[in-house]
């Protein structure tokens, strides 16, 4: 009987101190340190998840608000990426979220499906809605949109092209003698741009006429190999959602085209040696980015590359392209896009604190001083008349690469994961599709047919949790 006395006392013991813990954890993660440096203005309390460099571009956007006006003081909190939905799900739920959020994360759809975030008609007034959808590239504005209507403010987007080492090229007699050295100008990027593959097809040859392999055949460079579903599908004339009658495109017969290609140039290859070649890589940014010591001769990632390229590999000769078509039906221009967004949780306690910074930080009424800040990070801006500033014009003749993610911002094929409730969990459904037919162990057609299925049955998940409810 003592013994299961003792036994009792201990396994409260051990419950009370998972509790306090629990709350101690809870507490810490609801917890914004009030740094004032203006304790007479309005505190408008902002969330991000950026770290490092990135920090410091972001907590100078945040100085430069707090002196251009008198009324707010931006107090901003770098919080871990990893529980950053976590913690903000958390703090709404407790009713004291930040009065806005700076995110990266597929959530928008979920967020507003929930009633978490503040729909922007709601937020701005008639005039300024309207700037964002005259204003806006519609990209930004597809990122945003969820039955109807739009839930955040893209700050930056990401896209995704195709970077050429010319070195390689020209190693390999892919170019002239004649063609630029460098890219110095916008026309030498125009005359590059006119030899450079013109369909995925030729791209895949130029490709394996870069591979390189060593004496026991391993792959030791990558000269190109078409991958990632989710970026091929719009290139072979398909994508998974159609916005005009706002449904999912899954299963057909273009997307089905995309998937069996990336299925055969990798079988091709083998994906157990490309699997070995992805392990040998030692690192993927800055410096140690495969592209920039030579592993890759031709590459497809994001506009960011640049300014990385400017800073870690200054001499280094290349060239951008946009993702050339499939040569049967394909679509120019083509690709996925992302990018960082600014979300008002709808119940902050200062959204019109949160509104003023965030046209501040997208410049709604000063595109000039917005330029500012999107240059000196190297962002893609999603609103319109920063990219007609002097300061980015300039920033673009500087570096005549960033032509080609400017000019993808205004192409209707460039398509973000669809703005379905569930967008995260679709988004590793189709990566799970490719991955499984890319390995060989199912066929591209069944892959696709299990997407359908998946798909198909969290649309049914839900739609019985919200008749439940």
């Amino acid at each position: 009987m003592k013994t299961d006395h003792k036994r009792l006392l201990k396994n409260l013991s051990t419950t009370i101190s998972l509790v306090l813990l629990f709350a101690f954890l809870m507490g810490w993660l609801l917890k914004t340190p009030d740094l004032r440096k203006y304790p007479d203005r309005e505190p408008v309390y902002f969330w991000h998840m950026w770290t490092s460099g990135w920090k410091n571009v972001v907590d100078g956007i945040c100085d430069d608000f707090n002196r251009s006006q008198d009324q707010y003081e931006v107090i901003p909190l770098s919080i871990p990426a990893k529980v950053g939905d976590s913690k903000f799900l958390l703090a709404s739920a407790g009713g004291d979220p930040p009065d806005c959020m700076a995110q990266w994360n597929q959530v928008i759809p979920q967020f507003a499906d929930s009633k978490l975030i503040m729909p922007l008609d709601e937020l701005m007034s008639p005039d300024e809605y309207s700037a964002f959808l005259i204003n806006t590239f519609p990209v930004a504005q597809k990122i945003a949109f969820f039955e109807g209507r739009h839930y955040c403010v893209p700050l930056a987007l990401d896209v995704r092209a195709c970077y050429f080492r010319l070195d390689h090229l020209r190693e390999e007699g892919l170019i002239p003698e004649s063609a630029p050295v460098r890219i110095t100008t916008q026309e030498d990027y125009q005359a590059m741009l006119e030899l450079l593959p013109e369909t995925i097809e030729q791209m895949a040859e130029w490709g394996w006429r870069l591979h390189r392999f060593d004496d026991k055949g391993r792959l030791a460079r990558l000269g190109f190999l078409p991958q990632w579903f989710r970026m091929m599908a719009p290139v072979f004339g398909g994508g998974f959602y159609d916005w005009e009658q706002e449904k999912l495109t899954l299963n057909t017969p273009e997307n089905l085209k995309a998937l069996t290609y990336i299925t055969e140039q990798n079988k091709i290859i083998g994906f157990d040696r490309v699997l070995r070649f992805n392990s040998s890589l030692t690192g993927k940014h800055g410096s140690d980015w495969p592209f920039a010591i030579g592993k890759r001769s031709i590459t497809i990632d994001g506009q960011w590359r640049v300014a990385q390229l400017e800073r870690y590999a200054p001499d280094l000769h290349y060239m951008t392209a946009p993702i050339p078509p499939h040569q049967d039906g394909g679509k120019k221009n083509a690709g996925w896009v992302h990018g960082n967004f600014m979300i008002v949780p709808a119940n902050a306690k200062n959204p019109d604190g949160a509104w003023e910074f965030t046209k501040f930080w997208t410049g709604y009424n000063d595109p000039d001083r917005a330029a500012d800040h999107y240059t000196e990070a190297g962002w893609l801006p999603p609103f319109i008349p920063i990219t007609k500033t002097q300061t980015y014009r300039n920033y673009v003749a500087a570096h005549p690469q960033f032509k080609t993610f400017i000019d993808l911002l205004n192409s209707p094929n460039m398509e973000p994961t669809p703005p379905v409730p569930f967008q995260l969990l679709l988004f590793d459904i189709i990566k799970r599709a490719d991955d499984s037919a890319t390995r060989g162990t199912i066929t591209p057609q069944r892959a696709l047919e299990m997407l359908e299925t998946d798909v198909q049955y969290e649309v049914n998940r839900q739609k019985a949790v919200s008749d439940e409810s």
